[in-house]
């Protein structure tokens, strides 16, 4: 599906990739990077705030060893395997502090145990993954059905709360019913995707980011903003989770539904792309000031290459077409592939309405690699 100029591209962008990984995966070989301080990676091995899911829990810290397997696969070079296991041998912490361990477990799990299992089959990530999935399964609230983000302790009641960004914490249950031949996982998994489908999912393929339930009774109380600019705006990242997000829970139980709601979410988000293929954090936030996510670009860009692969031939151009431009887009004016910066992908943002935009964040280099290695057709599918 891509023509010769883009394969050359693309040659070109592995090339770049293998050259940056090489001497940075050495460099912080000991550390769980989720930003960079003076173009070096941080370490999220040490509580940084004081809250217990910060530190060695947070969320991203899965991302760093999925980029490590990533290369494993691409080259074969076994030091990638072995940084990929200090990484997973550091987050058996969290299983102590349990505390800290939150909906984001998919997240940090998938990466690393479970793709270390399916590689390797390690028994003991094997039992991790397991363990994970578990507890994950025990967020499930059965009145709501919806999967319970975050945890007590913020400034907000959070017991009622669901997230978009969970359709990416599920495939952890899909994987432990395939495993395990167990139906609970998948089960609830398929609740969530359900209930992310009815209560989040807008006429037009926008999404909601944070839907509130009432966690007695079920039902919807509310809506809110979270990460976007405003309540019943469109956060991109937020896009990005749920276009991918339902492709993955259709590939895991073939559920036509889900592959439509994908679809929806990916139409409205490709119908929203920028002529200059600069995303921005919230589709509908204000002209000025513009603020960027290359991570949603990324994201969307993994999703629109799964959903290719799952639609007929006279829909597959759109979605390749759309994916390519995300990505020569970030490589040519978002990427960093010299010595100064251990990150790839510059100008991510967390939030909207946070003070700081425009920094690296893991999880931009971990889906822009994951994106290439796509294109290329013969990628490690970790989710």
């Amino acid at each position: 599906m891509l023509n010769e100029n883009d394969k050359e591209w693309l040659d070109s962008v592995v090339l770049k990739i293998i050259d940056k990984m090489e001497w940075v995966s050495e460099k912080s070989a000991n550390k769980i990077p989720y930003t960079t301080v003076n173009g070096e990676h941080d370490d999220h091995a040490i509580n940084l705030i004081g809250r217990d899911d910060t530190g060695i829990c947070w969320w991203t810290n899965g991302f760093w060893g999925g980029m490590m397997w990533l290369m494993y696969h691409e080259t074969g070079k076994e030091h990638y395997r072995e940084i990929a296991n200090i990484l997973e041998d550091k987050l058996d912490e969290c299983v102590d502090n349990f505390y800290g361990l939150h909906h984001d477990v998919g997240f940090m799990w998938l990466p690393t145990s479970v793709t270390n299992y399916k590689i390797t089959k390690n028994p003991k990530s094997r039992k991790r993954g397991l363990h994970m999935a578990t507890l994950l399964a025990g967020r499930y609230n059965p009145a709501g059905e919806f999967i319970r983000a975050w945890n007590d302790g913020g400034e907000e009641d959070t017991r009622g709360w669901a997230i978009i960004d969970c359709m990416f914490n599920i495939p952890l249950l899909y994987w432990a019913t395939e495993e395990t031949n167990d139906p609970r996982f998948k089960l609830i998994a398929m609740k969530h995707a359900d209930t992310v489908m009815k209560e989040f999912v807008r006429q037009d393929g926008s999404v909601n980011h944070i839907v509130e339930f009432d966690p007695f009774n079920g039902g919807v109380i509310k809506t809110h903003g979270g990460q976007g600019f405003e309540n019943g705006s469109s956060w991109t990242r937020g896009q990005s989770w749920g276009l991918y997000g339902f492709l993955m829970s259709y590939k895991h139980t073939g559920k036509e539904e889900y592959l439509n709601t994908s679809k929806r979410i990916a139409n409205y988000f490709i119908a929203n792309i920028p002529e200059d293929g600069i995303i921005p954090v919230d589709f509908r936030q204000p002209k000025e000031p513009r603020w960027e996510d290359s991570t949603a670009a990324a994201i969307a860009a993994c999703g629109f290459i799964e959903i290719a692969k799952q639609v007929p031939e006279l829909e597959k151009d759109m979605y390749m077409k759309a994916a390519v431009k995300l990505l020569k887009t970030l490589d040519s004016k978002r990427c960093d592939w010299t010595t100064d910066c251990d990150c790839i992908v510059s100008n991510c943002t967390a939030a909207y309405h946070r003070k700081d935009h425009h920094f690296n964040i893991i999880y931009g280099d971990y889906y822009f690699m994951e994106a290439i290695f796509k294109l290329k057709g013969d990628d490690l599918y970790i989710w």
